[in-house]
């Protein structure tokens, strides 16, 4: 508060008349008092709206966060590893005769049965290859007959004394002579027959071919690298390579191998709707990995997985209880992982949480929360140890859908991929 006092002043006044004194004091007057009644108003409220010497600071109100209360569940455990595909069937189809391929009879890339022409070659040189075979068979043949008619004949002539011995020995060589090269001669002709068939190359398993690597027109030479025409792979069912370290693998033997199921997620993020099963185990363990080599095989009658492919497998090797949380709400740092937990009196302090693997895009806490436990999912980064909330349950969207199952749960640590 202010307070005016007047300045007194010892000079004298100057004589003013009687008559005009009070009318010239009168304005002076009235500005006096405006003024100091402005002054006494701003004192006042300077005075009111500050704060009074030592007072403390008010407390910020409760921060609204979300919570959710944890309860176990069951979760399935499985083991991750990065995969590939392969066809189950692989083979190269090769030209088994030399010659000039004349026709391609596929269409690369599509499915062909066990059996289907591929590709003709020159079918020429065979047949006349053929020809000449059956002239010699036929020329072997006369002489086989002429070899039997002649021992036959010497054997009565040695019966009467008519030839020595040493004659009809010689008969005898040669007619077994003549029997041998028609034997000879006679496989020539299959083996001529059989060159010939090979000129038609056939599919020799079911299943989608590869790129052509040689061109119509193309010598091909049966034995070198010419001879490699396209690939055949069998895709149904496909297969599925992958490892697993030698503490995953102990997890997996300790609870059945072949019980096992296994899931695949696809370059996209999305689930292959098929469940395989592990149709091949390793006996051995990487020397320089540490790891032991897998293979599940699936079910693909519409071609969804392709060979080459890489995947990422799930193999489920069984259930457990354990807490799931939101994988916002675990936060890191130089310590490890750690929730926001609520307490009785709506106040916020640090947990730390040992964590698993996944459950869909939460994380399962294997050791660190309770049942019970009220942990914050939201508002995380306002928050700070011993800070007072307010608490809400999480919003239920309006006309959703039921929750679909958990997806499997990851076991901690990452296992050895295949293609690794």
């Amino acid at each position: 508060m202010y307070i005016i006092v007047p300045f007194l002043s010892n000079r004298p006044a100057p004589s003013i008349p009687m008559s005009d004194a009070p009318s010239r004091a009168r304005p002076l007057l009235l500005a006096s008092s405006i003024v100091a009644a402005a002054l006494l108003v701003s004192g006042c409220d300077r005075g009111a709206s500050g704060p009074a010497p030592g007072a403390a600071p008010a407390a910020p109100p409760p921060l609204p966060v979300t919570v959710i209360e944890m309860q176990p569940r069951s979760v399935p455990i499985t083991l991750e590893a990065v995969a590939r595909t392969e066809g189950s069937r692989e083979v190269e189809v090769r030209a088994r005769v030399s010659g000039i391929l004349e026709r391609q009879l596929f269409r690369e890339g599509e499915p062909i049965r066990a059996g289907a022409p591929m590709y003709r070659i020159d079918r020429a040189p065979f047949g006349i290859a053929l020809a000449q075979a059956r002239a010699a068979l036929a020329e072997t043949r006369a002489r086989a007959e002429r070899a039997q008619l002649e021992a036959t004949r010497l054997e009565k002539l040695l019966g009467d004394r008519a030839i020595s011995q040493r004659e009809y020995d010689d008969a005898l060589s040669a007619r077994q002579q003549t029997q041998a090269s028609l034997l000879a001669s006679q496989a020539r002709v299959r083996e001529a027959e059989l060159n010939l068939s090979y000129t038609t190359v056939d599919a020799p398993i079911s299943g989608v071919t590869g790129r052509a690597v040689r061109s119509e027109g193309s010598l091909v030479s049966a034995g070198s690298e010419s001879s490699l025409l396209t690939t055949l792979t069998r895709t149904d069912p496909i297969w599925v390579r992958f490892s697993l370290s030698e503490s995953e693998y102990a997890q997996l033997r300790g609870s059945g191998e072949r019980a096992a199921k296994v899931r695949l997620v696809l370059p996209d993020g999305s689930t292959h709707q098929r469940v395989g099963r592990l149709n091949f185990t390793g006996s051995t363990v990487d020397p320089r990995l540490g790891t032991v080599q897998l293979r599940a095989e699936f079910a693909n009658p519409s071609l969804a997985l392709l060979p080459g492919q890489y995947v990422k497998a799930r193999v489920e090797i069984g259930e457990r209880e354990a807490f799931v949380v939101p994988q916002a709400a675990v936060q890191q740092t130089d310590r490890g992982r750690f929730v926001w937990l609520v307490d009785a009196s709506d106040k916020v302090e640090q947990r730390p949480v040992e964590t698993g693997g996944w459950v869909g895009r939460d994380w399962v806490v294997r050791d660190g929360l309770k049942a019970g436990d009220r942990v914050a999912i939201d508002n995380l980064l306002r928050l700070r140890p011993g800070a007072a909330v307010q608490p809400k349950a999480p919003a239920a969207t309006a006309g959703a859908a039921p929750a679909a199952p958990a997806a499997p749960a990851t076991a901690s640590g990452s296992g050895a991929g295949g293609a690794r």
